[in-house]
């Protein structure tokens, strides 16, 4: 008796469905709690008023913007600082924010993904993912063309992009668990 492709091919996709949702259920019934939504963490030792800032040096660090090792974000800057213990800035760069901010805060890095696509489309690389605005994920990311472009404004995004060399400087030192300071 010969049976027909069409069938053999529903039957088998049938199956492939049924055994995708049974390990999905899975995965979500075994996963630990602390895998919600990021959250800024309860002890900021970060100001997170507006921080003082140095006019004479507006790469300079800001006062109040924590202490160790840690990433420090300026909404009102567009500014990031890589510091690493106790005061010292290894690198310091301007990015350009998506539509939705971050409270200011202190977070962790909580994920991490070499290469994907954006919420706006676009092919980025080197994304840090630090917190999360009402089902809008944020973090840093690097366009894998170069681009800077600011986003669209009638988009909720929450990709802060960094130019290609600034993102592999951030991928490189904001690995899981890392603190990023969000300062205003």
């Amino acid at each position: 008796m010969i049976r027909s492709s069409s069938g053999i091919v529903a039957g088998l996709t049938a199956t492939a469905l049924a055994v995708i949702g049974f390990l999905t259920y899975q995965a979500s019934a075994y996963a630990p709690d602390d895998l919600s939504s990021p959250r800024p963490t309860e002890s900021s030792s970060a100001t997170t008023s507006k921080a003082p800032r140095d006019r004479n040096h507006p790469t300079a660090l800001p006062a109040g913007s924590g202490t160790g090792r840690r990433v420090v974000y300026s909404l009102d800057d567009d500014r990031v600082w890589l510091v690493n213990q106790p005061h010292r800035v290894k690198r310091t760069f301007r990015v350009n924010p998506g539509t939705v901010d971050p409270p200011p805060a202190q977070y962790t890095v909580t994920s991490r993904s070499g290469t994907i696509v954006g919420s706006d489309g676009m092919a980025i690389e080197h994304v840090v993912r630090f917190a999360d605005v009402n089902g809008t994920p944020i973090g840093f990311s690097a366009a894998a063309n170069g681009s800077t472009t600011p986003p669209d404004p009638t988009k909720r995004l929450g990709g802060i992009r960094e130019p290609r060399e600034d993102g592999t400087a951030m991928w490189d030192f904001a690995t899981i668990g890392t603190r990023v300071t969000v300062i205003k």
